[in-house]
């Protein structure tokens, strides 16, 4: 039987790569014992769970609990088959541990219903559940049920996992002692399938995965007749023949539960304040490593936000984030000369994290003493122009300013001016995400968030705004926000803004790929899009006046990366961003997912030179 894409994406993701994968189920089977369990909630819904037992567990040896919770199945299923892997790295899986895995609600051998971005609930009676109760009663049953555990449990889980672990943290069990949420969502507006609100069209091809309920007890992905095959090694192509959001939703998902939620709430209303994790985030009081990829194009927004409400509402919370050149959960497997894209970043840094990081903040709050700080970074954040790992204190840093980057004339000054830059905008011409055609065929986009902008430049929709060439380094390290003042003659507008590190033309790397001229490379830092129709408010958009100058601002997620001496600071901006995000009409409409052709309006579109980027500069 074939395996859909999907499900091999989603497992080498999340689990990594072995090396050697009889040698690892090897090690498991010598090791553990498998059980099996059905945990019932206290509302009687019953979750699957696979239990691995360390062999030599005894009253005098005992082992804490390590758990990941997911929606992606915890397959092999059955006592025989085991998993080559266990735990999030190999050290921790040869240090030993209760490895203990389930099928959230509705997924796979689990009963119930399944529902994305589980809402957090007022418990009034036994059966107002969510995924924080879930966790307690899982951990409350493991806790009573396996035999000469340490007392402790760990939880842990990347994407989808990440968010069952986030939201886990508000279980408050006593025995719950360390959590790391890793690539986590924690704002359903602001990650994955939105930014901003704006529908991310990159995602496309995911929504059988998310939007499909189950019937029964499944052991195989019952989704996998509703994946949309690739028919060209042009994915453009695919995109190209969508026709507008409508017309693709009418001809592969009409029936998908997922997405009809997504094209019937345009606007950040009751459906979506109720999928978002942050407000709840509060008396948290155990350890938490958050982690997160600089070039996650999933889920960077989620990291950064968890970390930094936790440390504004959890003061009793060990609280700690790691962020490094990574994309969606690339911490979770080495691969030697470590590239994102067609950018190396030094050789074996998964290792580095797994080793170094991960597992000491594992073992220390599990096999050792749980009150006492383990001796991590309070931010350990790794510098993506520099190429090398930061510690800091507090995150963002204590000691930057904030510069502003006005926008004037193609170039970037240090105080607001009096002019404006101009560019005309095309709903049926939209300006690429990429030029890799290869690359849209993929399951999600990735490489995008560190590719070559050059293809970009020069376009009469592309506004580029450019330093002189430094003649120190300078380190941006924290947030960033897009101050923007425009007007257009059309009523609605999107507006994407990158930042970009442009290499000197004669850039030569330490290591490089077959092909690429490095020179004058523009390589994308940070980007962010924003829908105009959002500016004051997400719950009640309002439309532009045609030609009144107006603020649009908005936040891009944060950095840390040093533009050395002899590069250039570039900031790109245009109204269209395809097909990684869905075309504007750049009409205003009710619910601008329902848009039709004939509602496609051109604009031309004024950038005032007031606007400005600001960031923060490390002293």
């Amino acid at each position: 039987m074939k395996i859909p894409f999907s499900i091999v994406l989603i497992f080498f993701l999340i689990l990594g790569k072995s090396q050697n994968p009889a040698q690892a189920e090897s090690f498991v089977k010598d090791n553990f014992t498998k059980k099996e369990f059905y945990i019932t909630m206290r509302d009687g819904v019953k979750l699957f769970t696979a239990v691995y037992i360390p062999k030599d567990i005894s009253k005098k040896q005992k082992y804490p609990f390590l758990m990941q919770r997911t929606c992606y199945s915890i397959a092999p299923y059955g006592e025989n088959e085991y998993r080559t892997k266990l735990g999030p790295n190999q050290y921790l899986m040869k240090d030993k541990y209760i490895f203990v895995f389930q099928d959230v609600r509705g997924r796979y051998m689990s009963e119930g219903t399944f529902t994305n971005m589980t809402p957090q609930v007022e418990r009034k009676t036994k059966k107002d559940v969510d995924e924080s109760t879930d966790t307690y009663d899982t951990i409350d049953w493991l806790i009573k049920n396996i035999k000469d555990n340490n007392g402790k449990v760990g939880q842990y889980g990347t994407s989808y996992p990440g968010f069952y672990t986030a939201v886990g943290t508000l279980a408050q069990h006593p025995a719950l002692v360390a959590s790391s949420p890793q690539a986590p969502i924690s704002d359903f507006w602001n990650d994955d399938f939105l930014h901003n609100g704006k529908f991310m069209l990159g995602y496309f091809r995911t929504f059988p995965v998310f939007g499909v309920q189950k019937t029964k007890p499944e052991q195989k992905a019952w989704y996998s007749d509703s994946m949309i095959k690739s028919t060209s090694e042009d994915g453009l192509k695919f995109y190209r023949e969508l026709g507008t959001l409508k017309e693709a939703y009418d001809k592969y998902y009409k029936d998908n539960f997922f997405i009809t939620e997504i094209m019937n709430h345009p606007n950040y209303d009751e459906y979506w304040q109720k999928r978002n994790l942050l407000p709840h985030l509060k008396n948290v009081n155990h350890a938490v490593m958050t982690v997160g990829g600089w070039f996650d194009a999933e889920d960077l927004s989620g990291p950064l936000n968890i970390y930094k409400t936790i440390e504004k509402t959890s003061p009793k919370a060990k609280n700690t984030i790691v962020m490094g050149p990574f994309s969606h959960g690339g911490w979770s497997r080495e691969e030697g000369k470590h590239f994102h894209n067609q950018i190396y970043f030094r050789d074996s840094i998964a290792t580095y994290y797994q080793k170094n990081i991960e597992t000491k903040f594992f073992n220390h709050y599990l096999k050792g003493n749980t009150k006492e700080d383990a001796g991590l970074p309070e931010a350990l954040m790794y510098d993506t122009g520099a190429k090398e790992w930061k510690e800091f204190a507090q995150y963002p840093p204590k000691n930057t300013q904030k510069v502003n980057f006005y926008l004037a004339n193609g170039t970037l000054k240090n105080s607001p001016q009096q002019g404006s830059s101009e560019y005309y905008s095309d709903p049926n011409n939209p300006v690429l995400s990429s030029d890799n055609l290869k690359d849209f065929n993929g399951f999600t986009p990735r490489n995008y968030m560190s590719e070559d902008q050059r293809f970009a430049v020069g376009r009469p929709d592309v506004l580029t705004f450019t330093t002189d060439v430094l003649t120190e380094d300078m380190i941006f390290a924290g947030e960033i926000m897009a101050k923007l003042n425009i007007a257009s003659t059309s009523t609605d507008a999107d507006f994407a803004v990158k930042l970009i590190d442009v290499y000197p033309e004669d850039f030569k790397p330490v290591e490089k790929k077959e092909g690429i001229i490095y020179g004058n490379y523009h390589q994308m830092v940070r980007s962010e899009i924003m829908p105009a129709r959002f500016r004051n408010s997400r719950e009640k958009p309002e439309a532009l006046v045609a030609n009144q100058k107006t603020a649009v601002n908005f936040r891009l997620q944060d950095v840390v990366h040093t533009f050395k001496k002899g590069h250039k600071i570039q900031i790109q901006i245009s109204s269209t961003w395809f097909p990684l995000f869905s075309v504007n009409p750049q009409k205003f409409l009710d619910n601008p997912n329902m848009a039709k052709k004939e509602d496609y309006t051109k604009a031309f579109i004024k950038v005032f030179e007031d606007s400005a980027i600001e960031v923060e500069v490390l002293k």
